[in-house]
């Protein structure tokens, strides 16, 4: 398997993530994303949106993180991240939806800001970041885990831009079980890191 990367982004991490985490072979791509090369003829016939990540597995060829989760977690993670019952797979698909509208509209947007100076609307940003980290906390008042009862690609969706809010200048101190579910993921068997992610030693 193939994946089209860029270290610094949050999306292709959590690619990375669950492969590392379900002891996946997977072959790593690196992109130039400043000198355009998501661009080029090349790239846009793997994915015409012109976006990474991007995953090749023989003859399947898939783009956003989300799908690939599912793809991947279906495919070789087996019941223990992708679950097989329907109203598992709605939870997990409920937490899959956050991270790609919520988490990627807050806190994924005030990292874009502060990090890359992206022109987006930082106090909109961080309200709708407090507004996701306020939930996200209070649902791990009574899960370890976001669905489930187990970690699923669930988590390694959220975890990312999450685990970087504060390179978005965005502190967790109020988010305490947050925090805590930050350090359960790093404890798993396989987990991997990625620049900037919380706990990290500047």
């Amino acid at each position: 398997m193939k994946l089209y990367d860029l270290t610094l982004s949050g999306n292709c991490y959590k690619v990375r993530l669950f492969a590392a985490l379900a002891q996946l072979d997977l072959t790593i791509v690196p992109v130039d994303f400043m000198a355009s090369e998501h661009k080029t003829p090349q790239m846009i016939a793997l994915n015409p949106f012109a976006e990474i990540p991007i995953l090749e597995d023989d003859q399947v060829v898939l783009r956003d993180a989300q799908a690939i989760l599912v793809y991947l977690g279906n495919r070789y993670g087996g019941e223990a991240w992708w679950p097989g019952e329907a109203h598992l797979q709605g939870e997990v698909m409920q937490w899959l939806s956050v991270a790609a509208n919520e988490i990627q509209h807050g806190p994924n947007v005030a990292r874009l800001i502060v990090k890359f100076n992206s022109p987006a609307d930082a106090n909109l940003a961080k309200s709708r970041s407090q507004h996701i980290l306020g939930l996200l906390n209070s649902h791990l008042t009574s899960h370890d885990w976001l669905a489930a009862g187990r970690p699923t690609i669930a988590d390694c969706a959220v975890f990312p831009y999450v685990a970087l809010a504060e390179e978005g200048d965005l502190s967790l101190i109020d988010y305490p079980n947050v925090i805590a579910w930050i350090d359960r993921v790093k404890k798993l068997p396989g987990y991997i890191d990625m620049p900037g992610l919380y706990g990290q030693r500047m």
